[in-house]
C-alpha cells in the first residue's frame, strides 16, 4: 500500500476498525476491532490506492463506482462508518487536505451561478433520470425529502405522511381556500396533500419535466384538478403573490449566491399576512463546500446552508424567523429505508442502468445517511412571515392542526393521500 494513503488510513481509523488487503496481497488492520461493530475488510487496486491518496474525498466514491474497490466484508455504509467517526479530526490535522477543501471551495464559489438555464440543467442531471427508479425505493407518494419518525419503527409511508403533516400544520391554514405556493413541488405529493386536507389551491412549480408530467396527470387522476396546478417554471419568473409559500428539498439546489434573490422573491410573492415554511437539510458544522462525489455525480450545484445563513438572508429580506426545528436523526432514518428498499431492487436498478450506476446510487444513498449520522448534516424546518404576529403566540397550535389533519387523512379515501 502506498505510504500516504497508510498514512491517511491510519490517522482517520481509530475508533471503529478496517481492514485492508492492498495491491500486493497484504492485509492491514487499522482501528480497534470492537465486539458491537463488525469490522469491513475491504480489497484496493494499485489504481484505487493511487487516486484515494491524491484525493480521497472524491476517489473513494470512484473507486467503489469502478469497481476498484470491493467489499470482502461488510458493505459500502460500513467502510465509511469506520472512515467518518473520526475524519474530522483528520481534516484538521493534514493541510494537504486542507488546502484541497480550501481550492475546491473557491472553485465552487465560482461555479454556483445557477442562473436560469444552469438551475434547469441541474434539476435534470438527478430528477429527470427514469420514474422507474425512484419508485424502487420511495414511499407510494414519491416523497424525496426527509421524512418525520416518531419511532424508529414507523414505517416510511406513514413517517412521509407525517411530515406533510407536520409541515401543514406549520404553514397555519386557518381558513379553507388559501393559495398556496409549492416552490420545488416535486412529483406533487405535498401539494396534493394540502388541498386534500385543508382545501387549499395549490400551485407548484418545478423545473423538472417528469415531475411535472408525473404532478399533473396524478393530480387529475385523484380528482385534484381543480384545486392543484403544476407549472414548468423558474420560482423566479413567478409575478403573483400567495397566502401561504412552502418549499420541501428545493434550497439545497439554490446555490449560496443566490440566497438574497430566493428570500427576496419569496418576500416579493408572500402576502403581508402571509407564512412561508422553508424545510432544507441543513448543516450544523461551519460552512462547507458541496461534497465533491455529491456535486459531480449527483447535485451539481448544489450548496448546503448553515442556519446563519438561512437566518441573514431572510433577514435582509425584511422576513421575520417565527419557528424553527432541527429534525436532526429523522433524514438518517429516511435514508436507511431508501436505501434499504434500493439494495432490493438492486437489479431492477441495473436493468434500468447498469452496475456502475447502483454502486454509484449505493454510495450516494450510504454516504448520505453516514453524513447525518456522523457529521454535520441535519435538517432544518423554518417559519418566516412579513408580521410578527401572522402566527399564534405559543406552539401549541402546530399540535392542534395536526389532530385535525389527522382527522382529515381518516376522512379522505387513502389514495388521495398516498396517490
Amino acid at each position: 500500500m502506498l505510504g500516504i494513503l497508510h498514512k491517511l488510513v491510519d490517522d482517520v481509523v481509530r475508533t471503529q476498525a478496517l481492514r485492508v488487503t492492498d495491491a500486493h496481497g497484504k492485509t492491514h488492520l487499522f482501528g480497534t476491532e470492537r465486539s458491537d461493530i463488525p469490522t469491513p475488510h475491504v480489497r484496493v487496486n494499485a489504481r484505487a490506492e493511487r487516486n484515494i491518496a491524491l484525493d480521497p474525498s472524491l476517489k473513494l466514491a470512484e473507486a467503489y463506482m469502478d469497481g476498484d474497490l470491493e467489499m470482502l466484508e461488510g458493505d459500502i455504509y460500513d467502510l465509511l462508518r469506520a472512515v467518518l467517526c473520526d475524519v474530522a479530526r483528520v481534516e484538521e490535522m493534514h493541510p494537504r487536505l486542507n488546502a484541497l477543501l480550501r481550492v475546491r471551495g473557491a472553485m465552487y464559489r465560482m461555479l454556483d451561478r445557477n442562473g436560469l438555464t444552469r438551475a434547469r440543467q441541474n434539476v435534470a442531471h438527478h430528477y429527470d433520470l427514469s420514474t422507474e427508479l425512484y419508485e424502487l425505493f420511495l414511499d407510494e407518494d414519491r416523497q424525496y425529502s426527509c421524512a418525520y419518525f416518531p419511532t424508529s419503527d414507523t414505517d416510511l409511508d406513514t413517517a412521509q405522511t407525517l411530515k406533510k403533516r407536520h409541515i401543514a400544520a406549520k404553514m397555519h391554514l386557518n381558513r379553507e381556500g388559501l393559495e398556496v405556493l409549492d416552490i420545488g413541488c416535486g412529483w406533487g405529493g405535498m401539494a396534493r396533500y394540502l388541498a386534500g386536507t385543508a382545501g387549499a389551491r395549490v400551485k407548484g412549480v418545478t423545473l423538472s419535466t417528469e415531475q411535472h408530467a408525473y404532478a399533473t396527470a396524478r393530480s387529475a387522476e385523484l380528482g385534484y384538478g381543480d384545486r392543484t396546478e403544476y407549472e414548468l417554471k423558474d420560482y423566479r419568473t413567478l409575478q403573483r403573490d400567495f397566502d401561504r409559500i412552502v418549499s420541501v428539498g428545493m434550497f439545497e439546489h439554490v446555490g449560496k449566491s443566490q440566497y438574497d434573490t430566493f428570500f427576496n422573491k419569496v418576500a416579493e410573492l408572500l402576502r403581508p399576512d402571509g407564512v412561508m415554511l422553508l424545510h432544507t437539510i441543513g448543516n450544523a458544522a461551519p460552512p462547507a463546500p458541496t461534497a465533491p462525489f455529491i456535486r459531480k455525480y449527483i447535485f451539481p450545484g448544489g450548496y448546503i446552508p448553515t442556519l446563519d445563513q438561512i437566518a441573514a438572508a431572510a433577514q435582509r429580506a425584511g422576513l421575520y424567523m417565527t419557528d424553527v426545528e432541527n429534525l436532526r436523526l429523522h433524514y438518517a432514518m429516511t435514508l436507511r429505508n431508501w436505501r434499504q428498499r434500493f439494495l432490493a431492487r438492486w437489479d431492477d436498478a441495473a436493468r434500468l442502468y447498469d452496475e456502475r450506476f447502483c454502486r454509484m446510487w449505493d454510495f450516494y444513498l450510504a454516504a448520505s445517511e453516514a453524513a447525518f449520522r456522523w457529521r454535520g448534516q441535519v435538517v432544518y424546518q423554518v417559519q418566516l412571515t412579513h408580521q410578527r404576529d401572522a402566527v399564534p403566540l405559543t406552539r401549541d397550535y402546530i399540535a392542534q392542526a395536526e389532530a385535525r389533519l389527522a382527522e382529515a387523512e381518516e376522512r379522505l379515501e387513502p389514495q388521495r393521500i398516498t396517490g
